[in-house]
């Protein structure tokens, strides 16, 4: 486990010390760590799936197939 330096305004430390057992509030954080990020993983493959599903993007995207092998080649250092 790794432990982080956080930063919280006063008065949220102070009510988070007034209701949350200090035995708690790393399980706490935590929870609400894994929900916010959950969250906005979930954001971004919904977005994801919806950029697949664009038909004029995937038209655009297939007239640009062409380029493909074109003889440009990137260059092997």
């Amino acid at each position: 486990m790794e432990k982080i330096l956080v930063s919280l305004p006063n008065d949220l430390v102070k009510r988070m010390k007034s209701v949350i057992p200090a035995r708690r509030r790393s399980q706490v954080v935590k929870d609400l760590l894994e929900q916010e990020i959950n969250r906005r993983e979930e954001a971004l493959f919904q977005c994801a799936l919806a950029v697949e599903k664009d038909e004029a993007l995937n038209k655009d995207m297939a007239e640009w197939d062409i380029t493909a092998g074109d003889g440009i080649e990137p260059e092997a250092w």
